[in-house]
This record gives C-alpha cells, structure tokens and sequence, in this order.
C-alpha cells in the first residue's frame, strides 16, 4: 500500500499550535506517512530560514489527509487561517477538496475557551468541501483524560503557559493514528 500523503495546515500565535503541529507531523512519519507542515504565518511576517513552508492549494490537492490547526479566537479559527481556507474556491468547485479525511486541533488560554466551537465552525467549512470528518470521539482511553472528542484541544493556562505535555502528546498520536488508518481503508 502506497504511503499516506498528510497535510499539517496551521496558524499560531504564540507556539503552542506550532509545537502541537510538529508532533503531529513527527508521528504521522514514524507512522509512514508523507508529510507536508505548513504555516499560513502571521500579518507582515516572512517565512525565516527552517520556518514551515506557507500552504499553497496544492498540499490539500496532494493529500489523502488534511489537519489543520488553529488557537481559539472567540470560539472560531484564526483569521489568518481563515483567509487561506477563503483561497480555496477554485479547489473546491472543480470537487478536489472532497473525499479527503480531514480532522482539527486547536489551543485556547482556558478550559472553556471556545475549543470544541472553534473545531465545530472549522468543521462546516470541510463539510461544504465534501470532505470526511475523522474526529477521535472517545476511540482511545485516552481521550476520556483529554475530554476533547471532536479533535485536539490544548489549554495553555491563562498567561502562564502551560507547555504541551503527556496528555495532548497522547491525544495527539491518537489522532494521527485515528486519520491514517481510516484513510487507508477509504483508499485501500
């Protein structure tokens, strides 16, 4: 069986989405997968040397599998990844968004910070795409520790920046694991 071809599309502000991309990215690998992690950056930044590459409509075109991530901003993603989504019309009608897994992952400052509705709003988008939601839901026990069954969500702790750890890692894998295995039956 051919490898999965995974998309990692994110945007974070302050590194916590960055560093929940990268483990993604890095278990995805160990798991076989192809891996293209991008960053939709912030305003006025330029991509600095081993930064991600900025996404461009072809990853998600090239993927089997597409994540994308984003902190919490009053319950929605992040405008900056919002935009890139928006340049996706083009994709979308010619119907090569559709029948591609797709899952989310998030962060927020605290536990109740807008996480499952900013997966949600996420969701109506991939939902328009023809696309295939693979959220965890409570398939692991680990998910049961998490609490978060529509994708990853990561609280960093209100300013005091509570570094991403065992249970997000672990949430994390799961939902790597989750969306590639599922792929593969679809593609199989």
């Amino acid at each position: 069986m051919a490898p999965t071809k995974l998309t990692i599309i994110y945007y974070s502000q302050t590194g916590t989405v960055a560093t929940m991309a990268a483990r993604l990215a890095q278990t995805a690998e160990a798991q076989g997968a192809e891996v293209r992690l991008r960053s939709v950056g912030r305003d006025g930044d330029e991509a600095a040397e081993g930064d991600p590459q900025r996404p461009t409509p072809e990853d998600i075109v090239w993927a089997d599998v597409v994540l994308f991530g984003s902190p919490t901003r009053y319950g929605n993603i992040a405008g900056r990844l919002k935009v890139f989504i928006d340049s996706l019309g083009a994709q979308w009608a010619q119907g090569q968004l559709a029948d591609k897994v797709y899952a989310g992952f998030t962060s927020s400052q605290t536990l109740h910070g807008g996480q499952e509705t900013t997966l949600l709003a996420l969701y109506n988008t991939i939902i328009h795409f023809g696309g295939i939601l693979v959220t965890p839901g409570y398939t692991d026990g680990s998910k049961f520790v998490d609490g978060n069954p529509y994708g990853v969500s990561h609280v960093t702790g209100g300013g005091n920046d509570i570094p991403v750890g065992d249970v997000t890692n672990t949430a994390l894998d799961h939902l790597v694991g989750r969306v590639i295995s599922i792929s593969q039956r679809l593609n199989g």
